[in-house]
């Protein structure tokens, strides 16, 4: 499997403009892996457990809203991290709630990182690139699963 498809994102998120800022931004990074988005936690789900058979393999990790219509992000996290051949996902919630509890119960499910949405697009567009190039171009996975 090639290096490139090893290394895959899932988004779930339901902001078309929060989405849109990735997508600039992984196209600025001249990063060509595949970015896949999920608009709300049920068609996430069917996505990671191939009810839709998009994707041939599990992403490297997923960048996870909290707040999604339907099954919302914290439901979406437990269920990752309870599954055996998900869990080993890295999930990196970027949300506009900071609520301690949303915080306690993230991290509490196995979730990877917390990042607060700012509203400054500017402050946005950095904490992006910092997402994208610790994941990237620091981390390395292990071999996906099939």
């Amino acid at each position: 499997m090639s290096d490139r498809l090893s290394k895959s994102l899932l988004i779930i998120e339901d902001s078309d403009e929060d989405f849109a800022a990735f997508d600039r931004m992984m196209q600025r990074s001249s990063l060509q892996n595949p970015v896949f988005r999920c608009s709300d936690g049920d068609e996430s789900l069917d996505f990671l457990y191939h009810r839709q058979n998009l994707l041939p393999q599990l992403p490297s990790i997923i960048i996870l809203d909290l707040n999604l219509p339907g099954t919302d992000g914290r439901e979406v996290l437990q269920e990752i991290k309870q599954d055996q051949h998900l869990k080993q996902i890295p999930v990196v919630v970027f949300t506009t709630s900071s609520n301690p509890q949303d915080i306690e119960v993230c991290y509490r499910y196995g979730v990877n990182g917390y990042i607060i949405k700012p509203m400054d697009t500017e402050r946005l567009m950095k904490l992006i690139q910092i997402i994208i190039d610790y994941w990237f171009n620091a981390v390395i996975f292990p071999e996906p699963e099939s």
